[in-house]
């Protein structure tokens, strides 16, 4: 018995501390009454604060003793009217309790932006995993200059892909400054926020300085891409700036705020709706629909491979095109005893078994694995700007191999 006693104290515990706390319905009253003060639509505020009220005077919330359940069971009830609606619980202190955004040091997840580099065929890429909030009254706004440093990076590629496959959303701040690096300054294509205040634009007061207006643009989205990361992807789809790539987005299109309630209660109210120039509507529910539709997975492989596509049918370099071949080539099945043959010395460079591939040594250098393209033809893995072409003699014993650039340089080496 002794050993129980542990777990005992700890359920009395909790069931002291909350002895006091507000039943199921007074909670679902506080939802209630916040979402019929500050939802943005007051018809559709009145007629779901009816539905809560009704469904609470059932009794359908009356077995959630545990806090967490009930919130959980207001969360999903009402996701079905609103993408954004979200009741939380948490017995932190009010101080202490997670706020809106992504958390309070931004510097430290670099305001959302992941990874930034240029891709083979130079392509360019840029992983942003949330919207960071501007202040456009600051020349020196934190957020403002690494996004710039992001876009200075990727300056000179020839097309650029934008991953929000990941991205939940943020500030429409950064939407719109963003969105501002591609098209052309006053271009009417920002939503406007329509609220019971007034209507807000996500026009940037300050748009980029040197907008790319014909730079290929590609944006990856799946179903985790929610709120300002669709507003981002739907409003470029929209101006025909850009092709979306991946699965259809969340559908939550109306921002909003947590307010807080009683006994450690929050419910997230969307206190505006955006309405798109282009299409006069959102897409809240529906989601921002894929261009070119794939699983989320094969977003970027895919995306590359249009872009590539696009640079090479307008007269790309060899860079493109041999990047392109290594994307849209199924590797060809070789026997091992052909790669096998493949295998040895060639003068300042060794070919090398690797699992069930080949590999490149070069002196003290790490060697470098090669991915099939053709019959003896192979590029280097993560690098298909550098291939290596074998070479057999009439008896089909390996003579020679050439390593190739797409820059023209070529390397000749005979076998041992």
């Amino acid at each position: 018995m002794p050993r129980f006693r542990p777990l005992f104290a700890a359920c009395m515990l909790f069931l002291s501390a909350h002895a006091n706390a507000a039943t199921p319905r007074e909670t679902v009253a506080q939802v209630a009454d916040t979402i019929e003060q500050d939802y943005f639509d007051p018809q559709r505020a009145a007629a779901i604060a009816t539905m809560l009220r009704t469904d609470a005077a059932s009794g359908r919330y009356d077995r959630y003793a545990n806090p967490q359940d009930l919130a959980t069971a207001l969360t999903t009830r009402l996701k079905a009217e609103d993408r954004h609606f979200n009741v939380r619980w948490s017995d932190a202190p009010p101080a202490q309790r997670p706020g809106p955004g992504p958390g309070p040091d931004l510097a430290r997840t670099n305001f959302g932006i992941r990874r930034a580099e240029v891709l083979p065929g130079n392509v360019g890429y840029l992983d942003l995993r949330y919207f960071a909030d501007i202040d456009f009254d600051d020349p020196r706004d934190p957020a403002r200059q690494a996004i710039d440093a992001a876009l200075q990076v990727l300056g000179h590629a020839d097309a650029l892909l934008i991953d929000l496959r990941d991205n939940g959303g943020g500030s429409p701040a950064m939407v719109g400054y963003l969105a501002s690096a591609f098209v052309a300054p006053g271009a009417d294509i920002y939503n406007t926020f329509h609220s019971r205040r007034g209507t807000m634009s996500e026009a940037p007061p300050t748009a980029h300085p040197a907008p790319r207006t014909q730079l290929p643009l590609y944006v990856l989205t799946s179903g985790r891409t929610g709120s300002a990361a669709e507003a981002f992807a739907y409003t470029l789809k929209n101006a025909k700036r850009a092709t979306v790539v991946g699965e259809a987005s969340s559908g939550a299109a109306n921002p909003g705020r947590p307010f807080p309630l009683d006994d450690g209660f929050s419910v997230f109210v969307s206190t505006g709706s955006p309405v798109s120039p282009i299409t006069k509507g959102n897409w809240e529910g529906s989601g921002v629909q894929p261009d070119v539709a794939v699983a989320s997975a094969d977003a970027l492989r895919r995306a590359q491979q249009l872009a590539l596509a696009r640079l090479v049918a307008a007269g790309g370099d060899t860079a493109a095109r041999w990047s392109l071949e290594a994307l849209a080539t199924e590797p060809p099945a070789q026997a091992q005893s052909a790669i096998g043959a493949l295998v040895g010395p060639y003068g300042a460079v060794a070919i090398e078994a690797a699992g069930d591939g080949l590999q490149l040594r070069q002196g003290r250098r790490p060697p470098l694995r090669l991915q099939p393209l053709a019959a003896d033809l192979y590029f280097v893995e993560g690098d298909p700007t550098r291939r290596v072409q074998f070479e057999r003699t009439p008896a089909g014993e390996a003579a020679a191999l050439e390593l190739r650039w797409a820059d023209g340089n070529i390397a000749r080496h005979v076998r041992e």
